[in-house]
């Protein structure tokens, strides 16, 4: 099969080094990709906002499959275009994406089908919102509708902080993201991952993970994209496992078949674990980043034949085997970073970490003058595995320190929950 990957970050340097392993891959290509995922790849130019162009490349090569990694594009729809254009797409219609691209959707579904998640409100104007936010009260979760490159959610534990992270989202500090917002009970409990490969119909259970927003070590400071993750997640038992599929997940792939939109591609759940069970707190319409990275590691089976048959509707013939082992991912990020980031510095030592175990994945890198340089924020993810979380952790930071980097930062306590838990066994 050829292959065309779209996306240029960590998520989509892991696809490529799983997708570059099957036995089905005739040629795999990635837009734009980065030079992480040339080691994988052929690496094309091509604007992957246009639609069009894209159909004509797969047309000209021949691509009897895309792979969708970000979640812009299919939010955009570019999943509904090259379907259109007869191109075999992994990754959800434009109507199935508002998953993710309209939080604001993704509750009132929840709503109508009776999917536990937080209390909200909707607000489309400042008055409204501040009037419901001094009602309630802190702490509160104050979210833009739409897109904001995972900086729109504010976790308020106080009043200020709450009517703040509002003005920010009706400034303008999140563009059309914030037109909208959705205000949310503050739940407690241990937040989870849980992803499903979905062909409109089957839900089929595709891995646990646990990731750390938070910048600073002990989960302190402001949110990031994520800053490492760890899979499996030790809080996701059989029983909650179960019981999200039946009250969640299930209810989820019903109501978006009910509405038009059947949902096909990944489904990644954003869960609390509460006192009283799994509850959603949001979903994503693709793969985590950077769980995608630890599943990644795991994952015994081919990925691409498990893409190809979501892509035909095939899921209820499949099953998923993982290994034993955990894995374990930590970002190293550029100074600056979640604020503006430092680009252009050289970084050296990313083969003499790949041992023991141990992948590097680029997520924000490029090629100047034949060095390899810092070129986003999330630059690096390290993963690693092992028999346990704690010795992953410890494979995974012996690889970042053997990285030349002195501009780079990292966390020093990605899984520090998964590890307690095996130091109290």
């Amino acid at each position: 099969m050829n292959v065309l990957l779209l996306g240029s970050g960590g998520r989509e340097h892991a696809l490529a080094w799983k997708l570059a392993a099957s036995p089905m891959l005739t040629k795999l290509y990635a837009a734009p990709g980065n030079p992480g995922i040339a080691e994988q790849a052929e690496l094309v130019t091509l604007d992957i906002s246009n639609h069009a162009a894209v159909a004509a490349f797969c047309r000209d090569m021949k691509i009897d499959l895309v792979v969708v990694g970000p979640e812009a594009p299919l939010v955009a729809g570019i999943g509904d275009d090259l379907r259109a254009a007869g191109i075999r797409v992994f990754g959800p219609s434009k109507a199935a994406a508002r998953l993710e691209g309209s939080k604001g959707f993704t509750k009132d579904l929840c709503a109508r089908f009776s999917i536990p998640t937080a209390a909200y409100g909707r607000f489309d104007n400042l008055a409204d919102a501040r009037a419901h936010v001094e009602k309630v009260g802190a702490p509160i979760v104050i979210k833009a509708d739409g897109l904001a490159a995972g900086k729109g959610v504010t976790v308020a534990m106080t009043l200020p902080e709450a009517l703040d992270a509002l003005s920010a989202c009706f400034d303008g500090s999140f563009g059309s993201a914030g037109a909208e917002v959705v205000v949310e009970e503050f739940m407690t409990g241990e937040e989870a991952s849980f992803f499903c490969l979905c062909d409109g119909t089957t839900a089929l259970p595709f891995g646990t993970a646990q990731d750390h927003k938070r910048v600073g070590d002990g989960d302190v400071g402001p949110n990031t994209g994520g800053m490492g993750a760890y899979s499996p997640a030790p809080v996701m038992t059989p029983d909650i496992i179960e019981r999200t599929m039946r009250e969640i997940i299930e209810p989820t792939m019903r109501g978006m078949a009910e509405l038009g939109s059947p949902f096909a591609g990944v489904l990644f759940a954003g869960l609390m674990i509460t006192d009283r069970g799994p509850r959603l707190i949001e979903y994503n319409t693709r793969f985590g980043d950077p769980e995608c990275q630890v599943l990644m590691m795991r994952l015994k089976d081919d990925l691409l034949v498990l893409l190809n048959a979501a892509a035909d509707g095939q899921l209820s013939h499949m099953s998923v085997r993982w290994t034993d082992e955990a894995a374990l991912a930590v970002v190293i990020a550029a100074s600056g970073y979640p604020g503006t980031p430092e680009k252009g510095s050289v970084i050296r030592g990313i083969d003499a970490a790949r041992s023991e175990g141990a992948e590097v994945f680029h997520a924000g890198t490029a090629v100047n003058a034949g060095a390899l340089v810092a070129n986003g924020g999330r630059v690096l993810n390290v993963s690693a595995t092992g028999r346990t979380v704690g010795e992953a952790q410890k494979r995974a930071y012996a690889a970042v320190d053997r990285i030349d980097w002195p501009q780079g930062f990292c966390r020093r306590d990605i899984g520090w929950r998964a590890v307690e838990r095996e130091e109290r066994r």
